[in-house]
């Protein structure tokens, strides 16, 4: 854990992150954006928030606190934004898993990162992934779409769909 983590806040409700940031207080802060998003862009809110655990350690990755990137997007050459070099695991058929230099998007805030996150999944190369059901066949879906070099991602992001009840988070309130 890092010490003096910056909030996880978004304009519908903010959570004070400290040392014990716990699964359930993230859901509660991601809960109100993902939904939101949803919305706007049919991103399963189960999805975002399994994803956003998963990649930012509940928050508390040396990526989400140092450049509010709860999603661990790479800054390939077309992102034109701030960036910050971190080294990664990475998965290959020839090599297995390996520690890997590279630059990640960083943001001024969780909001830019999630709005940057629902941009990055409306790429054409995601547009099959909007026939799912649920977050899990969404999950499914990105990882065939090529999301992730890991091989068990989707598998992962189910864990904690299921693990979290994140699939409830699917049923948006009424309006």
């Amino acid at each position: 854990m890092i010490r003096g983590s910056p909030v996880i806040r978004f304009s519908s409700g903010c959570i004070e992150r400290g040392d014990a940031m716990t699964p359930a207080e993230f859901i509660a802060a991601m809960s109100g954006p993902a939904q939101a998003a949803q919305v706007k862009t049919r991103i399963p809110a189960s999805f975002t928030v399994a994803e956003a655990a998963l990649e930012s350690g509940w928050g508390h990755s040396r990526l989400a606190v140092e450049a509010f990137n709860l999603f661990g997007v790479k800054a390939d050459p077309a992102w034109l934004g701030d960036r910050i070099a971190m080294d990664t695991r990475e998965w290959s058929i020839a090599n297995g898993w390996e520690m890997v230099p590279a630059w990640w998007r960083k943001y001024p805030d969780f909001e830019s990162c999630l709005e940057d996150h629902d941009d990055f999944l409306s790429h054409p190369r995601y547009a099959h992934c909007f026939d799912a059901a649920n977050g899990e066949e969404f999950a499914r879906a990105v990882q065939a779409a090529g999301y992730a070099t890991d091989p068990t991602y989707s598998d992962k992001l189910i864990s904690i769909m299921r693990a979290h009840n994140l699939a409830a988070l699917d049923v948006l309130p009424a309006a």
